[in-house]
């Protein structure tokens, strides 16, 4: 069965965006990049791909799911379809329609969808962002990708969005980590069942 992986950058204090969506405070550059997109080149939007020649074949993931704020932040920055060398979802009850032809509309029951695709043949699912859809599908979530940069953000977006209590705590373990000589650590976590 395939695994759904919620793959993300985090301030220390939990926070993936600011309110307005902006992610410019984490840092470009340093040695975790290269590192880690060496590992996860289909992490990459196709668009960055295409400009720093990555010409590599899927590795760990063949597809992903956006929230619609994770996916709006690739349409101001030029592209409906972010990640075309993946099968593309945007999980929203606000859009009409699908933003792209390249990119499935999920309008309802995500946690069914996911389900359905766990049990579809494959790579990994990649779930993108943002922390409102990783809390409604915190129950699908097998592994945590945290990429986890040393900045105290003070509010935001969280991690796993603001919304009710959990009825019950998610439990995980650490499978790997590493820390960068940049800051940067990062760990990745797999679910107790």
């Amino acid at each position: 069965m395939r695994k759904l992986t919620y793959y993300v950058a985090s301030t220390i204090d939990g926070f993936i965006a600011t309110e307005e969506g902006s992610v410019d405070f984490f840092p470009v550059g340093g040695d975790h990049g290269p590192a880690i997109t060496a590992q996860y080149p289909e992490t990459l939007p196709t668009k960055v791909r295409e400009a720093i020649g990555v010409d590599q074949h899927n590795r760990y993931f063949d597809t992903v799911l956006m929230g619609r704020k994770t996916h709006d932040f690739g349409v101001r920055t030029g592209t409906s379809s972010p990640y075309a060398h993946l099968k593309q979802y945007v999980v929203s009850t606000t859009l009409p329609e699908s933003p792209d032809p390249a990119v499935e509309l999920i309008a309802e029951d995500p946690v069914g969808k996911v389900c359905e695709l766990k049990r579809e043949t494959g790579l990994g699912i990649w779930l993108c962002g943002g922390g409102e859809l990783a809390q409604v599908l915190l129950p699908e979530i097998d592994q945590i990708f945290l990429k986890l940069y040393p900045i105290v953000l003070g509010h935001g977006r969280a991690l796993f969005g603001n919304g009710p209590r959990l009825p019950e705590a998610a439990t995980f373990r650490v499978i790997t980590s590493r820390v960068f000589e940049d800051g940067v650590a990062f760990m990745k976590y797999s679910r107790i069942r």
